[in-house]
């Protein structure tokens, strides 16, 4: 992304912008990943999953996805699949990776993935408070389907989430 900061006495400008992206590899998950995910998952949310969701998640048989890049793990989500359906039940890129287009592209990434494999239909929930992930579902497609009342916890109680359904046959990427 650019930011223009103005012109100035010369009619030149000057512009920020953010460095371009390395190759970005995906590859499934392996146990010895877990430290390093749940590392990213720690330093990401506010309330996260341990190193026991992750394990289970992935001796479970769940679609678990790292995005690499650099050698280093940056992202990664895991997917539940059932018959012609998918529910993404968690994604998160590494702090200093975000704001780059790497969650785009990791959406990008699994929803052509999930494709292949003849999905339907891909769910998730969502924080209303997480306006970032909230735009960049929208920019899918994804609709809002229902509330789940009280599923997130929160520093104060707890927040709802909202249920969003992104029809893979009909959606297009952006």
């Amino acid at each position: 992304a650019r930011t223009s900061c103005g012109e100035g006495e010369s009619g030149v400008s000057a512009v920020l912008s953010t460095p371009p992206l390395p190759s970005i590899e995906w590859q499934a998950l392996r146990e010895q990943d877990l430290p390093a995910v749940a590392a990213i998952e720690a330093s990401v949310y506010v309330f996260p999953w341990t190193i026991g969701n992750f394990r289970d998640s992935l001796f479970s048989g769940y679609q678990c996805t790292g995005a690499w890049a650099q050698g280093d793990l940056i992202g990664y989500a895991i997917v539940m699949n059932a018959l012609e359906e998918s529910h993404l039940l968690n994604i998160a890129v590494a702090s200093r990776w975000q704001g780059r287009g790497v969650g785009a592209l990791f959406l990008q990434h699994l929803i052509e993935d999930l494709r292949r494999q003849r999905i339907e239909m891909l769910y998730l929930e969502v924080r209303p408070s997480n306006t970032h992930a909230r735009q960049m579902y929208d920019r899918f497609g994804f609709r809002q389907l229902g509330l789940r009342r009280d599923y997130y916890p929160a520093v104060t109680g707890r927040e709802d989430a909202l249920f969003l359904g992104l029809n893979l046959a009909e959606s297009r990427l952006p």
